[in-house]
């Protein structure tokens, strides 16, 4: 009998519980506020409750770090929530900048021939290797330094300004790639376009079978590109015919005395060799030559 008494006074006082959290969980959501809800139970009915057995507790997990979480601001007009964004992200990172330079590195060589004075430098360079009559002297090495040396002087305030313009806002996250790429190459696109003859960007346009530009600045650099150096190998060519008429002038009387003399078995190149070489030092022939290519791209 005592048993059955002490469970009708649970069961009466888990009435009284669950009528306790009902009230308060109606007067909460009448006033849209959170509010907490305290609940008297008699401890007599509590002490008349039989003790249930507890489950067996679970081992607590080792401390775990808590991860970061972005900041966010709730805005009280319009109730949206605000998520504030690093500002850094907008830069590239480290690996798509070694991909970018690795790329730059493997067309650099086609860049530094189509696209520079490079071209013009060289050939004029070898023409006057072979109008001396030394195939082989200076070594090609030589000439490829010196003229790119001498392409760098040319270019230098070209790469400027490409650097100003498109590298480094595009390295600070200012500009995405298609933005960098537009203003990087427009400085050496005016370069290329006004070392162009009209008559090769003509054929060149020709060639392409596209609408003629409205105007020279809206020529893609798929047709300025080859123009470009048609040009340059033209004028390279033109050079070296200058170059080649006081050495050819000094073969012709070489050959003429030696003809004149009876000397048919002894061949003219071997005699005209040191005057030409004497003559070419006496005119000091390579500081000329590269001052003349440096000043006539400015």
């Amino acid at each position: 009998m005592a048993d059955r008494t002490r469970v009708v006074r649970g069961v009466a006082a888990l009435g009284l519980a669950l009528a306790g959290l009902l009230h308060g969980a109606v007067a909460a959501s009448a006033a849209q506020t959170p509010s907490v809800v305290s609940v008297v139970v008699p401890s007599a009915a509590v002490a008349g409750l039989v003790a249930a057995p507890t489950p067996p507790t679970s081992p607590t997990p080792p401390n775990l770090p808590s991860l970061p979480t972005p900041s966010t601001s709730s805005s009280p007009a319009t109730g949206g929530v605000s998520v504030n964004i690093d500002p850094n992200l907008g830069k590239p990172s480290q690996a798509v900048n070694i991909i970018l330079l690795l790329t730059l590195l493997s067309v650099a060589p086609a860049l530094l021939v189509l696209c520079t004075s490079f071209t013009k430098i060289i050939v004029v360079l070898s023409l006057t290797r072979n109008a001396l009559g030394t195939t082989t002297i200076p070594p090609n090495q030589v000439l490829a330094g010196l003229a790119l040396f001498l392409s760098l002087f040319i270019m230098s305030p070209v790469l400027s300004a490409i650097n100003e313009a498109g590298v480094q806002p595009y390295l600070k996250g200012e500009l995405t790639q298609s933005q960098a790429y537009d203003a990087g190459v427009k400085p050496l696109h005016d370069f290329m376009l006004k070392q162009t003859h009209p008559a090769e960007l003509a054929t060149m346009v020709k060639l392409s079978k596209e609408a003629a530009p409205a105007t020279p600045a809206d020529v893609p650099m798929t047709t300025l590109v080859p123009a470009f150096v048609l040009s340059e190998l033209k004028s390279a060519f033109i050079i070296g015919f200058v170059i080649f008429v006081p050495f050819l002038v000094i073969d012709v009387v070489v050959s003429s005395t030696l003809m004149s003399m009876g000397m048919m078995m002894l061949p003219p190149a071997l005699i005209s060799l040191p005057f030409k070489l004497l003559l070419f030092v006496m005119v000091s022939g390579w500081s000329m030559i590269a001052t003349a290519l440096v000043q006539s791209y400015h």
